[in-house]
């Protein structure tokens, strides 16, 4: 009777034993398959919800990768910034478009290239007032550093900087309304947010 409860007790744990491998079997046959198929989770640094622009702030990440620690770090930041200005150039042409065609001006043209002229040459120095919200390194397999940035400017920084320009230009300060300009660079921001948070 022992001796038959021991057996029993033997079978049902090989046969717990068997289960078990064969599971584990099961679950490395299908990680080896996924990466056989080319696919391999990866993780970037600096990107996601907390690095896209919103209403409040223009945001831009990037990627740099050398031999040289310093170069890559240079390359990312290059890369970023470039990012930056396009993001920005294309919100301010999108409120100045905006803001002109939404007021009774004399010689739209003029009016368009001035803005134009004075919002570049403010957006060229405000970059010079970005801020790095996120910064790493990496070291790569064949022993290449890459660096991670993202880069931060403040749009309300901004949108004074281009008010204290255009109020103080002698062709604009006529037409010029800056609470209709206000308006429709936020508009602008608000659009700006939606499209980098896809919904």
């Amino acid at each position: 009777m022992k001796t038959r409860k021991l057996h029993q007790s033997l079978f049902l744990g090989l046969g717990m034993l068997l289960v078990a491998g064969m599971s584990s079997c099961g679950s490395a046959e299908k990680a080896v398959t996924t990466k056989a198929q080319g696919e391999e989770l990866i993780e970037v640094y600096c990107t996601g919800p907390d690095y896209q622009s919103d209403k409040n702030y223009f945001r831009a990440s990037a990627i740099g990768e050398s031999l040289d620690q310093m170069v890559s770090k240079k390359k990312a930041g290059t890369n970023a910034r470039a990012e930056l200005a396009t993001l920005i150039q294309s919100t301010i042409k999108g409120t100045i478009d905006n803001y002109v065609n939404s007021t009774e001006l004399n010689n739209v043209e003029q009016v368009e290239e001035r803005f134009e002229g004075l919002t570049r040459e403010v957006i060229n120095q405000q970059l010079n007032n970005i801020k790095v919200i996120c910064e790493k390194q990496t070291r790569t397999g064949e022993n290449k550093y890459k660096t991670y940035i993202a880069l931060e400017m403040s749009a309300k920084d901004l949108e004074e900087a281009i008010n204290q320009k255009l109020s103080q230009d002698d062709k604009l300060k006529v037409d010029y309304d800056y609470e209709k300009y206000k308006e429709t660079f936020n508009a602008e921001m608000q659009k700006l947010e939606v499209q980098q948070r896809g919904f």
